[in-house]
């Protein structure tokens, strides 16, 4: 489908000079004399390298429309990744790097959507947030400071995280996946 650059948000994939790339983020630039410009930083999907181009604002380029597949997460092998179709239940096997820094929260039964273009899956991404238990926390020291501060905990997975100072050791709190930073308590 065919879209004007300036329109691309962070995220989409475009075919570019014969390749698939991802659009990560763009700058519109507006030269003193002639038309206003968008510096496109993407990334080609196959290879992983960078690539910086310059679209005319109103020039159009070939947006690519994926499939979404809803999959849930069974297992993890070093770096590959075991899905099952939900509705299929058909198993694929994919690269730990497909879902990025946030693959360190996936959990056993866990939804995932895995976008593909012609059966090759290009990305995944896990639900908004997630629950964890805290394995590892310091003790906090009562009038420590009279502002708002977080303290390091490590969850049940490994991952270092900062969480408010009444939450101890055993406690099962919500965060977010995309950074991994503290939401609330679990209510459970």
């Amino acid at each position: 489908m065919k879209v004007n650059a300036n329109t691309l948000k962070p995220g989409n994939i475009i075919e570019f000079e014969g390749r698939l790339c991802r659009y990560l983020k763009g700058d519109v630039s507006q030269p003193g004399k002639g038309g206003a410009f968008l510096n496109a930083y993407m990334r080609d999907i196959e290879t992983g390298t960078k690539v910086n181009t310059r679209f005319r604002t109103q020039e159009s380029v070939e947006k690519i429309r994926l499939d979404q597949e809803p999959y849930q997460f069974l297992f993890k092998d070093g770096e590959a990744i075991t899905l099952m179709n939900t509705s299929t239940y058909e198993q694929i096997t994919v690269q730990e790097e497909l879902f990025g820094e946030a693959a360190i929260y996936l959990q056993d039964g866990m939804e995932v959507e895995v976008e593909s273009y012609e059966g090759k899956p290009l990305s995944g991404s896990l639900p908004d947030t997630a629950t964890f238990e805290i394995v590892e926390a310091e003790p906090v020291v009562k009038g420590q400071t009279a502002t708002t501060s977080y303290k390091p905990a490590v969850l049940d997975n490994g991952a270092r995280v900062m969480v408010p100072p009444h939450i101890e050791s055993g406690t099962r709190i919500v965060i977010k996946t995309e950074d991994g930073s503290y939401v609330e308590k679990a209510k459970d």
